[in-house]
């Protein structure tokens, strides 16, 4: 028998002075089996990073021809692809394809930079392609905050991202490699 995945709720305040946006959300995550705390909130970041009423989260793990979350414009085309972990070139390459803007939040201390190594020189075939690392131990910090209703205040300033919730406080400030 498969195991299901687990539903967790968040309700995000989000205040992004960077992008002037203001907006809270609630949302649905569904953790795949196989996934862990750490990249679920990781996800969770990379939503309030890119915040929008039209930015959703994907199947994911669940699935090979989608992001982990993406936004769509009115007409259906994919204009935000954000992906989560060290993604292989080729789906890199198919994001960078298929999408306006293809953002990466790259994570772990040993594989995030040993696979931007061997990303690097491709990537500069891709103009649409961001690529942010994230330390790891912030990414612990914020996996420590997982519950299964989160209630987060984020404040988005010069870069740095503020994750308030009611025990306790995580400051992210992605490195940006390209």
């Amino acid at each position: 028998m498969a195991l299901k995945a687990t539903i967790f709720k968040a309700r995000l305040q989000i205040a992004d002075m960077d992008r002037n946006y203001y907006g809270e959300h609630l949302l649905t995550l569904a953790r795949h089996p196989s996934e862990t705390d750490e990249r679920m909130m990781i996800r969770l970041l990379a939503f309030a990073h890119n915040a929008s009423e039209q930015m959703e989260f994907t199947r994911g793990l669940s699935s090979d021809d989608e992001a982990d979350l993406w936004q769509h414009s009115l007409s259906g085309e994919v204009e935000t692809w954000i992906e989560v972990g060290v993604p292989a070139e080729d789906r890199v390459r198919k994001a960078c394809g298929r999408s306006q803007q293809v953002i990466v939040y790259a994570y772990g201390q040993r594989t995030a930079p040993v696979w931007w190594q061997k990303l690097q020189p491709a990537s500069s075939r891709y103009e649409n392609l961001q690529v942010y690392f994230l330390p790891s131990e912030r990414c612990a910090e914020l996996a420590s905050m997982a519950e299964r209703n989160m209630d987060f205040s984020v404040t988005i300033q010069d870069g740095h991202l503020w994750i308030a919730g009611p025990q306790q406080t995580v400051e992210m400030v992605p490195e940006r490699w390209k």
